[in-house]
């Protein structure tokens, strides 16, 4: 027999009647209506408020309350001339390097994320590298061994506007 919309039914099993409770003693779920004789749950309007730990000190006063998180903060990401030598050895990256080549190279995960070169590792070859902030050492490093360094320009960030 072939399913029509005049015919079609649930699967036999999976559908389950609802538990009514209260409807009397025949019901099985009449007396006490599921809840037992005693206690807390047993009485309408019952319940505790959402983080009440039992009497116990809760842990939102337990936990200490200092320091300072700036949500205005600037985030880099990092990268030592260590590993952009290293990259270059593997041949993933040219002498010249930007944070789009460092995105392709899988040195970094986006080309929207502030890039600083730090200057952990020894440099050999010139390199002509643009990231918006490098470390005093990494400048150093980098034009002792006849590179150029140029700073990229970092965009405000939009206001977000508050009601």
């Amino acid at each position: 027999m072939t399913s029509t919309l005049s015919n079609l039914r649930y699967a036999p099993g999976s559908r389950k009647k609802v538990k009514r409770i209260g409807r009397g003693q025949g019901s099985g779920h009449g007396g006490t209506s599921t809840r037992g004789h005693n206690g807390q749950w047993s009485r309408s309007g019952a319940g505790v408020k959402r983080n009440f730990e039992g009497g116990q000190m809760p842990i939102i006063r337990r936990l200490p309350k200092f320091g300072f998180t700036n949500i205005f903060r600037t985030e880099y990401s990092v990268v030592n001339i260590e590993k952009l030598v290293e990259f270059i050895s593997k041949g993933k990256l040219t002498t010249t390097i930007t944070p789009a080549t460092l995105v392709t190279a899988g040195l970094i995960q986006s080309k929207r994320l502030l890039v600083k070169i730090l200057g952990d590792g020894e440099l050999k070859t010139p390199l002509t590298i643009s990231a918006h902030r490098f470390s005093k050492s990494a400048v150093e490093k980098i034009t002792s061994a006849g590179g150029i360094v140029t700073t990229l320009e970092i965009k405000p960030k939009k206001a977000v506007a508050t009601n």
